[in-house]
This record gives structure tokens, C-alpha cells and sequence, in this order.
């Protein structure tokens, strides 16, 4: 069934791309509104996570006990609430079962989104086994909220249709790797732009110092000629025996922040550094540790500028985080002094690892990897999120043309949010044991730190356009269902083509509901295409000028005769004529869709003349439609079925008026899906 969708996705091209951009000029109007809000939209403020550890008030706890014993939830409601607003980081995973009493007592009121949004946390933090009830009931109502992307297996099916077509925007090269002047044969990551989109920085692990003849990382700059980045070339002005990388430069390029790693003026493992640039002698200098307000005893790494550069971001996994690594911020004070570094937060933070914040460079938006399960293609996931209310909000995973199995780390965009540069690992399979001291060393991690520590080993930098799930502005939020006539759903895949800048969306299949949702960018004109096995086609242009809501209606054509009023041939006459197009295309457009669906073609007159002129009128119109469907549809010939029945099976009896001829003059399509 899949297939047959996704099939149906990739032949539209074909058709928007020849007949139908002709006579295209289908714009339906939109309906614009405010209540198209979902569990992301839903947010809790807790104030004390960068001021208590841990939040008790055995008082209070009493009282919550004892309206939960009595079953009185109009008590409970406001006394949890309060409880747990006062959360301190280490609540969320000791007391998750508050914040789960509290989403179902939001349930039990009708309140879904703000139920919704404690689940996630709840799953985000909790520790406890027995909370499999808790990822039940999310997966149970996230079968109407979250988004189903096709696979990407499938979504290059597409991309390689489109190369082979000229009449559409050419394809944009997903998942596209860096070549080798860039990457090397040892882990290349953690690239890093500048505001100028000229400079890119990035690690090269496992170089060999000449000097010490020690095996560490250090961070190498390529510079842009034209659009293509250069060979690198090592900063050895900062780069030491011990290990450098996660460089990010500020604006006016005068200051570089970067990791550096086992130094001895080092509070940790590794801590984060700044340096200045001495344009006289040409080199960074004044290279400092940022202190104990940021650095601690243990690892502080990938830092992250705000816009105003007046906040830092960064990786940590010290003691009191919320999981294996948390993001933590610190912010410069009047002096330019860095204040005491706090936790991003629970939203953002889990009870896994997240690592390698970057704030694009134009819009406030964070992006950050994590590898919790809740939302994730495997391993670690890019995420995007946005500040509202001073607070940065549920983040959302910027979807499988990005994200794969393997990890993806250390994200950086352009200044025009056209291109994203990231460290990606592939999935490998083991080396064969007998080469693996013979040919290079990073083979053995297969076999002694296992696969999972092997992808960070595996890493290359990749650079492609990037896609509308990670466009910075794509906050616009554009959603529907499609249903039959009784608002029973289909089953099929949903396509939004950008018309004006060519970005990828990637494909969605209907929810069990119908429903669907996509976050674009206002302001452009997109193309909507739903296909499936059950329905024609459904096909329409769009101007996007804010979040919008639509409802489809297809007719439902399994195992069911179709008839179109256009298909009236002249008296006597068994040629197709203009006015037969658009439905002779539909019935195309669905035989390609669905390739291993049949067609019978039935003709029928009405009781007028003589029945043998009649039979062999409607034989003669049923077989020049085959002709054209096969010729200008390249359907293959015994898939389709022909035979005309004259005035036989009238659908009119007895048939007195013209009106009634008219009905029974008709021919009729019957869709015969595949019996196995």
C-alpha cells in the first residue's frame, strides 16, 4: 500500500510537469485560523530549575495525597499545579509521577495539548519502568498529532524522478557529502561558519603532532574560492599537543571560541576557550580559559553564540544535569564578564545527551543533537526550537532528510538559511576481523567499544540545501484532512512542492484520521498533492499567508464504476475530444499511481436507432478511449479491458425523456484492484 502511494507521489511530477501546468490554474481559497494549536504551543514555565536542586513541600505533598485518596480532582487540579511549578532539575526524574497525574487530570478535562505536552516531558525524564503506560497512551493519541514521514528510501525515488525531467526545479541533492579536499579518511566534524559564509572551521581528529607523536584533534579552517571550500589548512596558532575543536568566531571575526581538551590550566576534561586575533602578528593570541563561572571539573564543549553575542551556549555533562550531557547557557555581564552558567532546561534537556548547540546566525533559533528515543530516526538527532516568553520552547526533529540511523552532530547554516553543514555518521557494517590492525585503526572500535562508539569515529562532513523542516522561518503552519463524503479518511501520501524557491519537503503519509500538517514559510506559493489507491489525485496550488487549515473531500473509486460528464462524444462519433482531457488524465494519473491496478472500460447508449448500430458505437467509443489512455498515458495494454454494451444495461428504465437518454448515455470506468 505504501508503495502504491509513494509511486503515486513520484508520477505527479510528470503530470504537473506536462499536462496539467498547462491548464493549471486551480487557487482555493484559505481559511485562516487561530485554533490550530497543538501540544508544541503548550509550555510550562519552572522558575526554580537553575535555583533549588530539589524542591520539597511535605506540607503541600499531604494535601495532594489526600484530595488524590478522595478522588477530588477540582482540589487535586490546582494542588499539582502548584507542586510541580516548583520543580527543581533533579524532581524531574525522582517525582516524574506528579507531572503524569497531572497530564491525566488535564486529560480527564478535556485539555489534550496541555496533557499532551506533560506526557512528553514525563517520557523525556523518567527513569521508572513501570511508566510503560505513560509511552502507550502517547503513542495511542500520536497517532492524530504526530507527523508520519515517508521513509527516505522511498523519498529518493523522487529525487531520481526528477532528474530524469526537465519541466520542474532540479532535484536538491540531500544527504550530499563533502569532497575529500574537506573530509578525510579520519572523523571530520564539528563544522563551524562565519558570518561572511566564506570561512568554515572544523576538527580533524586523529592527526599525528610531529612533535609529541601523540594522536589528537585540532581544528583546521577551509576557505571558500568562489562556492567551493578549499583544501584545510591546520590554526596552528592555537592548536597544542593536547586537543582543540568546537570552534565557532564572532561576528567581526576578531574573536574565536573553541575546546580545548587535557590542558593544564584546564578545571576539567575539557573547557572552553577564547582568543583574539593579532592582526599585527597575524595569529590568535591572548588564548584564555573562560573560568569556573563556566567550566567545571568535568567536560564543557561545543560553544554557540546568540545573535547579540552576549550568550553562550554550550555542551556539558556535569554533575546535576538532567542526563547524560545537558545545554547550558551563561550570560555577559556589564563588565563583559561571563555569569554562572545554567541549564537550558527540561524541555530541551533530557534524562539522555544532548550536545552541540548552534544559534543560526540571522533568526533566534537553537538547534541542538540529542539522542532521546521519543522523536528520533537513531541515534543522535538534529533539533531546531524557538524562544518564546523567554523560555526555549519544544523543540521539533527537522525530519528525515536531515536525520538518518547513523548520528548527526555539530549542525551549522548559512546566513541565508540556504545551505546546512553537518558531521554525519553512516551505519557501518563490522570490518573483517583479520584486516582491522592492518588497515586503519578506527576498524577496532567495531570490535572493542562496539558500534555505537564507532559512529563517532565515522564521521564526514556533509553540505546540501536545506530543507523545509529546518528552515529557520518555516513557522507557518499549513494543515487538513481529507475524508469521503460520510468523513471516513483515506489512506495516501501528502507532497507540498515549494513553486518559488525549490525547497524539499519532506513527504508525509495521512494520519489514521486524514489529518496532516506542515510548517512552511509564509509568503510562497507551494504546490499540494495527495495521492493514494482509494481516490483520484487531489492536486491544487496554494498562496500561504498564514497558518491554514483545510478540508479535502475525494470520492472513493475502489471497487466502484465512474462516470465523468465531460466524456460525451458527438452523435455517431468515436472522437476524443479537448473537453475529455482533464477526466482522461485523472483516470492516467491514478492507473500510473497504482501500477498494479486494472481498468474496465464499459460504453453504453441509450434505446434510440438500431441496437446492432448501438452495440457497435459503444464497443468503438469504449475502445478509442483505451487507445488514448495506452498511447498518451503509456498505461500497458492488458491492463485495461474494453466492451461496449449498447442500449443493454440502461440505468434508466423505461427510458421516455431526453433527460433519461442523456443518463444512460454514458461511459463508465471501473477501478479492479489487484487480488493478491
Amino acid at each position: 500500500m505504501l508503495l502504491a502511494n509513494i509511486l503515486a507521489l513520484v508520477v505527479v511530477l510528470s503530470a504537473w510537469g506536462q499536462e496539467e501546468k498547462k491548464n493549471f490554474k486551480s487557487v482555493y481559497s484559505v481559511k485562516t485560523t487561530d485554533e490550530t494549536f497543538t501540544y508544541q504551543d503548550y509550555y510550562f514555565n519552572f522558575p526554580n530549575i537553575n535555583k533549588e536542586f530539589s524542591y520539597s513541600d511535605p506540607g503541600l505533598l499531604k494535601k495532594i495525597l489526600d484530595a488524590e485518596r478522595k478522588s477530588d480532582y477540582n482540589r487535586l487540579l490546582p494542588l499539582l499545579e502548584e507542586y510541580t511549578s516548583n520543580y527543581g532539575i533533579q524532581n524531574f526524574y525522582k517525582e516524574t509521577i506528579w507531572l503524569w497525574k497531572l497530564a491525566e487530570l488535564y486529560q480527564k478535562k478535556g485539555q489534550t495539548a496541555k496533557s499532551r505536552s506533560l506526557v512528553r516531558l514525563v517520557l523525556k525524564h523518567s527513569r521508572a519502568v513501570e511508566l510503560g503506560k505513560v509511552r502507550r497512551y502517547y503513542d495511542s493519541s500520536g497517532r492524530f498529532t504526530e507527523r508520519k514521514y515517508v521513509p527516505l528510501k522511498y523519498y529518493w525515488e523522487l529525487v531520481e524522478y526528477r532528474r530524469a525531467i526537465d519541466t520542474l526545479f532540479p532535484p536538491q541533492k540531500v544527504l550530499t557529502r563533502m569532497y575529500d579536499g574537506v573530509n578525510s579518511k579520519s572523523p571530520d566534524y564539528a563544522p563551524s561558519l562565519n558570518i561572511n559564509d566564506d570561512t568554515l572551521i572544523f576538527f580533524f581528529f586523529f592527526n599525528k603532532n610531529k612533535n609529541s607523536g601523540r594522536t589528537n584533534e585540532d581544528i583546521y579552517l577551509s576557505q571558500a574560492y568562489e562556492t567551493i571550500f578549499e583544501e584545510e589548512t591546520p590554526l596552528t596558532s592555537l592548536n597544542t599537543d593536547y586537543n582543540e575543536g568546537s570552534a565557532i568566531l564572532s561576528k567581526d571575526g576578531k574573536t574565536i571560541f573553541f575546546c580545548r581538551c587535557e590542558s593544564p590550566d584546564g578545571y576539567g576534561n575539557c573547557d572552553i576557550y577564547q582568543a583574539q586575533w593579532d592582526s599585527e602578528r597575524n595569529k590568535w593570541a591572548n588564548v584564555r580559559n573562560l573560568g569556573l563561572n563556566v567550566n567545571g571539573k568535568s567536560w564543557e564543549s561545543q560553544p554557540a553564540l546568540s545573535i547579540t553575542e552576549d550568550t553562550l551556549y554550550f555542551a556539558s555533562d556535569r554533575l546535576g544535569g538532567f542526563g547524560g550531557s545537558d545545554i547550558y547557557f551563561t550570560v555577559k555581564d556589564k563588565k563583559g564578564n561571563w555569569k554562572p552558567a545554567q541549564n537550558l532546561g527540561p524541555y530541551i534537556n533530557t534524562r539522555f545527551s544532548e550536545v552541540s548547540p548552534f544559534i543560526h546566525h540571522t533568526y533566534n533559533v537553537l538547534y541542538f543533537s540529542s539522542n532521546s528515543p521519543l522523536i528520533n530516526f537513531g541515534g543522535f538527532d538534529i533539533y531546531k526550537t524557538y524562544l518564546k516568553k523567554g523560555l526555549w520552547v519544544e523543540p521539533k526533529n527537522i525530519g528525515p532528510l536531515v536525520n538518518g540511523p547513523g548520528d548527526e552532530y555539530y549542525f551549522t547554516i548559512d546566513t541565508k538559511s540556504a545551505k546546512l553543514y553537518y558531521a554525519r555518521s553512516e551505519v557501518p557494517s563490522p570490518p573483517p576481523m583479520d584486516s582491522i590492525f592492518e588497515t586503519f585503526p578506527f576498524e577496532a572500535f567495531w570490535y572493542f567499544a562496539g558500534p555505537a562508539q564507532y559512529y563517532k569515529y565515522n564521521l564526514d562532513l556533509y553540505s546540501f540545501p536545506l530543507p523545509m523542516e529546518a528552515q529557520p522561518t518555516a513557522t507557518t503552519r499549513f494543515s487538513g484532512n481529507l475524508t469521503d463524503s460520510l468523513g471516513n479518511p483515506f489512506e495516501g501520501i501528502v507532497s507540498i512542492l515549494d513553486l518559488d524557491k525549490g525547497i524539499e519537503v519532506a513527504p508525509q503519509a495521512l494520519r489514521e484520521d486524514g489529518s496532516f500538517d506542515f510548517d512552511l514559510i509564509r509568503n510562497n506559493n507551494y504546490l499540494l498533492v495527495i495521492s493514494g489507491d482509494e481516490f483520484f489525485r487531489i492536486q491544487e496550488k496554494f498562496f500561504l499567508k498564514g497558518d491554514t487549515v483545510v478540508k479535502k473531500k475525494a470520492k472513493s473509486i475502489r471497487n466502484a464504476r465512474v462516470s465523468f460528464a465531460s466524456i460525451e462524444f458527438q452523435e455517431g462519433s468515436t472522437e476524443i475530444l479537448p473537453s475529455m482531457y482533464r477526466d482522461l488524465n485523472q483516470i492516467i494519473n491514478f492507473m500510473t499511481d497504482n501500477p498494479r491496478f486494472k481498468l474496465r472500460i464499459s460504453g453504453h447508449t441509450d434505446n434510440k436507432g438500431k441496437k446492432e448500430d448501438n452495440m457497435y458505437l459503444s464497443s468503438a467509443r469504449a475502445e478509442s478511449i483505451k487507445k488514448f489512455l495506452v498511447e498518451e498515458g503509456k498505461i500497458r495494454n492488458k491492463r485495461i479491458e474494453a466492451a461496449g454494451y449498447g442500449p443493454t444495461k440502461p440505468i434508466v428504465v423505461p427510458e421516455t425523456t431526453e433527460a433519461d437518454r442523456r443518463i444512460n448515455r454514458r461511459v463508465e470506468f471501473e477501478i479492479v484492484p489487484p487480488t493478491d
